[in-house]
């Protein structure tokens, strides 16, 4: 099953990290967010990648055609640096189809400018490129092809800290509370799609503003509710998974863990 990647955002939340650097770009330890996504992805077999580019899209094609294996993996020298063998590779079985979609599209033209690449594919996974998840990929694909249904993402609990107060009398406030602790659910990414989703994306439209909202008055779009690990989104989570990478507890790395599903 294709994977489409939306790697176009100027990642603004993420500070002087994505001054010289797309968001996608942006290292958990010694790999790209983007990287990590991706091997995700290739751990439950699906490893043919769409990746639509929009910022310093330069930036993403250097990274991978320059990729350097040895730099993250294990690997013998012999003959005095003449010879390196590779204990094991990252991108082998990997096809990836740099396009690029605009500097300013949303992520609805992103996708239309992808659909030539996704022809003969029934269904196909979509999410954005800075996003980590545990979540048993087999599980959400099983269970969104038994509902029948066009669309499906998971919804997860915002990660950021700040706060939900509601008022009350104009400007009392009556509550306040970390929206982490309310029954509040967003948006995750991690799409499965089938290919109809395209009848209802019109030119120039986002994907949620649009599509989405057709989709649920034709009762064809699906959440999963999540609470495994997610996370990315601002320079403060990306330092916190940062720090979980460096203590050796990266709950996303289900490569390491051997999750199936």
């Amino acid at each position: 099953m294709k994977v489409v990647l939306f790697c176009g955002g100027m990642g603004t939340r993420l500070g002087d990290l994505t001054e010289d650097l797309p968001k996608p770009l942006v290292k958990v330890g010694y790999r790209p967010i983007l990287w990590h996504v991706m091997k995700y992805y290739a751990h439950f077999g699906h490893r043919d990648f769409v990746l639509c580019l929009g910022y310093k899209a330069d930036k993403i094609k250097e990274y991978f055609v320059h990729y350097n294996e040895y730099l993250s993996n294990d690997f013998t020298m012999t003959g005095g640096g003449r010879n390196l063998e590779l204990e094991k590779s990252d991108l082998d079985d990997w096809s990836i189809t740099f396009v690029d979609t605009g500097l300013t599209a949303n992520i609805g033209q992103r996708l239309k400018a992808v659909q030539r690449y996704l022809e003969g594919e029934e269904y196909f996974l979509a999410n954005y490129s800075d996003g980590v998840t545990d979540y048993p990929l087999p599980q959400l694909i099983q269970d969104f092809k038994e509902t029948g249904k066009i669309a499906c993402f998971l919804s997860v609990r915002p990660s950021q800290s700040f706060h939900v107060v509601t008022v009350k009398d104009g400007n009392m406030v009556q509550t306040i509370q970390s929206v982490r602790d309310t029954d509040i659910l967003i948006n995750g990414g991690y799409f499965v799609f089938r290919k109809e989703i395209f009848d209802y994306l019109e030119p120039g439209e986002d994907l949620v503003d649009g599509p989405f909202r057709r989709l649920i008055q034709d009762e064809q779009l699906v959440a999963y509710p999540s609470d495994r690990f997610w996370c990315m989104d601002t320079f403060k989570e990306q330092q916190e998974l940062t720090d979980m990478y460096t203590m050796g507890n990266a709950p996303w790395e289900v490569w390491k863990k051997g999750q199936e599903g």
